[in-house]
């Protein structure tokens, strides 16, 4: 039964929320990021890149230590406030696509990550859950939620609609992005209990996007915890902020691969190795998009093909073998293309299925890479399987929308 608790959220203002707001750091590039904080002295870029301000960069603890300084100069110039009773808040994006989302921040047990209550589908890197834990220590908040995803619920969809539907948002704005974001605050008590005990119904809910904030923060509770000899529950390291939608808002697209080499093959070899996998059909000039699982689309040499694995070529063991990007691993780019690490290897880079073929062709034809592959999206059910039988996905496996923007919500530990 998951347990989801309010909190006392802190909030840039009504009239600057739009400025504040950012996409995470990494997301952008450095003359993006350069504009955005030269032009806007309110935007959350200048509390994670403090460095700024010095025009120095700054790394490791001395970076955590300013960027606890520009968070609490934001706070003490009324750039940020804190509401003054716990709440839950309905956040609503509709996205530059049309596509909306709606869902509630609230604060997440560790605990039920610890006891997999709140289940995960990717592997996370350890340094990176140790770095982020050191920073979350020392900085003392956390400014992007963990999303988390639980199966349609008739009652919590109700309060959701009621309070979009009947109440002025705290916050509406969008973003040169062209996404727009809506903020609704629900602090009765009597719909704060009814929102936990629907939640409480649920098994499990699922991580969608965020698995090394959500390890990360798994990491400073069991720290707090022991270092804490009057530990309750009830501190604010016992939980997480977390944006939860339901199942049917969470929109997962692919990534495609692309590949610099052939691994010493010629074409003709590579090909010949290829059909021990699959049936291949040469679609020359005309762009191939696959439409169902097990089938890729490829890009070489100037050509498209559509390859259909051969049924008897390749055994179904467990939820993970049936996933498409296992797959395109296990048949193609580890034995044929030599890539083992799909992480770390320079070889490969990826590209969310947002962009079409002609994102693939064009990365292939400049001449960065030899080879381009594409293929479906996997889905909920498959990702909440491979959850469930506590198998990891590739990395790179789903890109998943929507994407949260830093600073519009901020939990403090």
């Amino acid at each position: 039964m998951p347990k989801i608790v309010p909190f006392k959220a802190v909030r840039p203002t009504r009239a600057i929320v739009g400025l504040v707001a950012a996409r995470p750091y990494q997301s952008y590039t450095v003359d993006e990021r350069e504009s955005r904080m030269a032009y806007n002295p309110y935007s959350f870029l200048h509390i994670v890149n403090p460095g700024y301000k010095y025009d120095q960069e700054v790394t490791g603890e001395e970076r955590y230590r300013l960027v606890k300084n520009r968070y609490l100069e934001f706070k003490e110039e009324g750039v940020f406030v804190q509401d003054e009773k716990p709440s839950f808040y309905v956040y609503k994006i509709v996205n530059r696509h049309g596509q909306e989302f709606s869902g509630i921040i609230a604060a997440t047990s560790a605990e039920d990550y610890e006891n997999d209550i709140i289940k995960k589908h990717e592997d996370t890197i350890a340094k990176r859950e140790e770095t982020f834990k050191s920073y979350l220590q020392t900085v003392g908040f956390n400014a992007e939620p963990v999303l988390l995803t639980y199966p349609d619920n008739a009652v919590i969809a109700h309060i959701i609609a009621d309070t979009q539907n009947t109440r002025h948002a705290e916050f509406e704005f969008t973003m040169t992005y062209r996404d727009t974001h809506y903020l609704w605050k629900i602090d009765k008590k009597e719909t704060i209990a009814t929102i936990q005990k629907e939640f409480e119904k649920m098994g499990t809910i699922y991580i969608a996007d965020g698995h090394h904030r959500s390890a990360s923060s798994y990491l400073l509770f069991k720290d707090e915890k022991e270092k804490n000899t009057n530990h309750k529950g009830c501190e604010s390291y016992n939980f997480f902020m977390s944006y939860l939608i339901p199942e049917s808002d969470l929109v997962i697209h692919e990534f495609n691969r692309l590949i610099k080499d052939l691994n010493g093959l010629t074409k003709e070899e590579f090909l010949i190795k290829l059909d021990t996998f699959y049936r291949i059909e040469n679609r020359g000039l005309i762009p191939y998009k696959p439409s169902k699982p097990h089938h890729f689309s490829m890009y070489l040499d100037g050509e498209f093909y559509s390859l259909y694995l051969r049924k008897t070529s390749y055994e179904f063991k467990t939820s993970l073998d049936k996933l498409d990007a296992q797959l395109l691993y296990k048949t193609i780019l580890q034995p044929i293309l030599g890539i083992d690490d799909l992480r770390d290897d320079s070889r490969i880079s990826y590209v969310n299925g947002q962009h079409d073929m002609i994102t693939i062709k064009s990365s292939v034809d400049s001449g960065k890479f030899k080879i381009g592959f594409g293929m479906c999206p996997s889905n909920v059910e498959q990702m909440k399987q491979i959850a469930d039988d506590d198998l990891t996905m590739p990395p790179k496996s789903t890109y998943i929308l929507p994407k949260l923007r830093s600073g519009i919500t901020i939990y403090e530990y």
